[in-house]
């Protein structure tokens, strides 16, 4: 699913407006219809209902006032509070506001300070609140009477609506400056906002429905636009197939190289995850003191002793021994718990030009890049190449701090795909997938209690297996993200979130990939095809 950041949204109406001859007031009397068949649904019939309309003077604005009006229609109480003067209005807005007077709708105007009494009487009996204050052009933050007004809305415990997102926050950024809108639920318009997908922002969403406003197809694809949101729909059409006739050869074989002394788990675990996922062999190639450690935790899944240091790391003699695997093999996965040890970093460089299949790339694998040069190290790659780093190690990739990298995550992603010439595989809530070309996909599942040790490296596994079973590498890793956040998901639906260990992500494997395959993720509830929950 498309999603855009605020100048593209206000391209797409420019072009639907001025080059495709649809007048804006269609777009807005669209968005208004939207919002009332949620609020339809989520309070039932309307009559009687007790509305609270907050409009700027803007085109959400303009929303809100043709809200109001259609709400009138229903025979609902309105109260429409307008944070400007009248004379503020252009354009549509100024039409939809005329239009309301001639309704005979109570509007009030909020100048001062002492103006926020009314609304302070009129929240104690309202029913629902609709936020129309700021739309997608809003940036920075909200100041004077408006952030009173906000903070007043989210303490009076009124359900809030928010039209297209939430005011105060950035709608390409997702950042909140200052004081923003709660809300209960919002309906974004056209196509998703960035902002309501990325953190902070996604926090002050609550449901996200989805409205169509009639933006025009062509304008759609003339824009070029190349971000988007992973949906159950779209993973689910990419699952590996599982023909009758298939063995096990049939599902590819992912070798796995890593662990060290204390760090065994690691490699078990991603290991675990690409059988769990679907691979039809899976070798643990790890140091031969943790060989029988590793013989012990594992009935279905090979192992293979490998050379190693005093450290008990695996050592550079290891690399004919980990070649010869990879011979048969159709996917190689390096870095779970594989130690920065001088020898390993002397292996892993002397690896990497010699690998001819897909290459995934996961914790102390890309630890190790980052004390090199990191762009002569992945260009001196011939292989597909997959990097799933946390965002501390996507900081000493690039040389810059973990907290930059969160500040920036989009275009972190993208810049790091584009220069490197790999799928970025960007960790975190909302887990990012980028493309070299510049394409980039969004996560939608998983949960907090996923923050725990060893998580990553079954994603690792999971991308792996994707890989081994024919996905290339940026469906294998988009596939691969959505289903580990909902097996997640699933683990915390069956047993908290709290207590939550990695290993539960592996038991719930087989049962998020049912989900996928039977369709019980979609569709995901709607009113009808032009209003519908997307997260």
């Amino acid at each position: 699913m498309l999603i855009v950041n605020n100048q593209e949204m206000a391209m797409l109406d420019r072009e639907t407006i001025n080059e495709i001859g649809l007048p804006g007031m269609v777009l807005m009397e669209h968005a208004a219809l939207r919002v009332v068949e949620l609020l339809g649904r989520l309070y039932g019939p309307l009559a009687k209902k007790r509305a609270l309309i907050f409009a700027g003077k803007g085109n959400n604005g303009g929303d809100g006032l043709a809200i109001a009006r259609l709400l009138l229609n229903a025979e609902a109480s309105v109260n429409v509070f307008l944070l400007c003067n009248p004379e503020e209005l252009k354009g549509d807005a100024l039409k939809n506001f005329q239009i309301l007077q001639q309704w005979g709708a109570k509007i009030h105007y909020l100048a001062a300070e002492k103006d926020l009494q009314r609304v302070d009487i009129a929240l104690m009996c309202a029913d629902f609140i609709v936020d129309a204050i700021y739309g997608t052009g809003f940036k920075g933050s909200v100041t004077g009477i408006g952030a009173e007004l906000i903070k007043i809305i989210n303490d009076s415990g009124v359900p809030v609506i928010a039209v297209d997102l939430p005011s105060g926050l950035d709608a390409s950024t997702g950042k909140v400056a200052g004081p923003c809108i709660q809300a209960s639920a919002t309906v974004t318009l056209g196509l998703p906002k960035l902002g309501l997908l990325l953190e902070p922002g996604s926090k002050y969403v609550g449901e996200l429905w989805l409205g169509e406003i009639s933006l025009a197809p062509q304008a759609i694809k003339k824009a070029g636009l190349k971000t988007n949101l992973i949906t159950a729909a779209e993973v689910a059409a990419k699952l590996p197939q599982r023909p009758r006739a298939a063995h096990k050869g049939t599902f590819g074989h992912v070798i796995a190289v890593g662990g060290s002394e204390g760090m065994t788990g690691a490699i078990h675990l991603a290991a675990s995850g690409a059988l769990r996922s679907g691979a039809g062999l899976v070798t643990a190639a790890v140091p031969k003191s943790l060989h029988s450690i590793m013989e012990m935790k594992t009935v279905e899944i090979m192992t293979k002793p490998l050379p190693e240091t005093e450290a008990v790391t695996v050592g550079q003699e290891a690399l004919d021994a980990i070649l010869g695997l990879l011979a048969a093999g159709n996917v190689l996965l390096l870095g779970p718990g594989m130690s920065r040890h001088v020898s390993t970093s002397a292996l892993l460089a002397n690896l990497l030009p010699k690998v001819n299949k897909p290459l995934i790339l996961d914790a102390d694998a890309l630890n190790m890049i980052s004390a090199d040069d990191p762009a002569k190290v992945f260009a001196g790659i011939k292989a597909p190449v997959i990097i799933t780093p946390h965002p501390g190690e996507m900081g000493r990739l690039l040389g810059i701090s973990a907290r930059e990298v969160q500040q920036n995550r989009v275009e972190t992603a993208r810049q790091a795909a584009a220069e490197w010439k790999v799928v970025v595989v960007l960790k975190g809530a909302k887990t990012l997938v980028a493309h070299p070309d510049g394409t980039l996909y969004i996560n939608p599942t998983g949960n907090p209690g996923m923050a725990t040790g060893g998580s990553g490296d079954v994603l690792a596994g999971i991308i792996a297996s994707l890989v081994a079973q024919g996905l290339d590498a940026f469906d294998a890793a988009l596939v691969g993200v959505y289903v580990h956040g909902l097996a997640g998901d699933l683990a915390g639906q069956r047993r908290g979130r709290l207590g939550m260990t990695a290993g539960d992500l592996v038991e719930e494997l087989p049962r998020a990939l049912l989900e996928l395959e039977t369709g019980n993720c979609l569709p995901l509830p709607q009113v009808n095809e032009r209003l519908r929950r997307i997260v």
